[in-house]
């Protein structure tokens, strides 16, 4: 059982941790110090909930119905390139991370985008619901406590990004950093915008 949820927290931190949409959002919001307790909480629930419906049996169901995934796949897309054309417009603009001038966004909008750029990848279905579902059973009796591994990776990773961008923060006090943030972003945005869609 604990080589189960050992290999459940490797595989998932290994998944995880590749740089993305949603991992430059929730570095940005921690930078920022901006909702970032319930954006961390909506990734990291996100995930439990994505691990356990692939180890349940949703992976079998999302590989039998491919146009689930080509839905996903071109909304996704067409989101993606949109947070990309605002990073870049961003980029043009560079902000000074000014606390007392500079107010937080609306806690709704920040938790929608959080949603949509978790839902609306077709890489987080395959990675979580697909690949870490059918790795599960390759641990059974301990398909679970492989979920439980991957699940504690998730809530690792996405704590340690969000709340140790933080100490990130005194570099973007500079513009300039905000605007090399912000031109990678639009760039990795737009890259897996157009992945999504070859």
């Amino acid at each position: 059982m604990t080589t189960a949820a050992l290999s459940g927290f490797l595989t998932g931190l290994s998944l995880i941790v590749a740089i993305g949409a949603q991992n430059a959002f929730v570095l940005r919001q921690g930078i920022r110090r901006e909702h970032v307790l319930p954006v961390v909480a909506v990734c990291a629930v996100a995930d439990a909930l994505l691990i356990a419906a692939g180890i349940a049996g949703l992976g079998a169901l999302v590989t039998d119905h491919p146009v689930v995934l080509a839905v996903t796949k071109y909304a996704g897309a067409v989101f993606l390139l949109v947070l990309a054309v605002g990073a870049a417009l961003r980029a043009r603009r560079p902000e000074r991370l000014d606390p007392a001038g500079d107010g937080p966004a609306a806690l709704g909008a920040v938790v929608s985008t959080c949603l949509a750029l978790t839902f609306l990848n077709p890489h987080v279905y395959l990675d979580t619901v697909v690949l870490l579902g059918s790795l599960a059973h390759q641990h059974d009796p301990g398909a679970w406590v492989f979920g439980a591994g991957a699940v504690t990776a998730s809530v690792v990773w996405f704590t340690a990004l969000g709340f140790g961008a933080t100490y990130l923060r005194p570099v973007f006090a500079r513009p300039r950093a905000w605007q090399v943030l912000d031109v990678v972003i639009a760039v990795v945005m737009a890259t897996l915008a157009v992945l999504l869609l070859v």
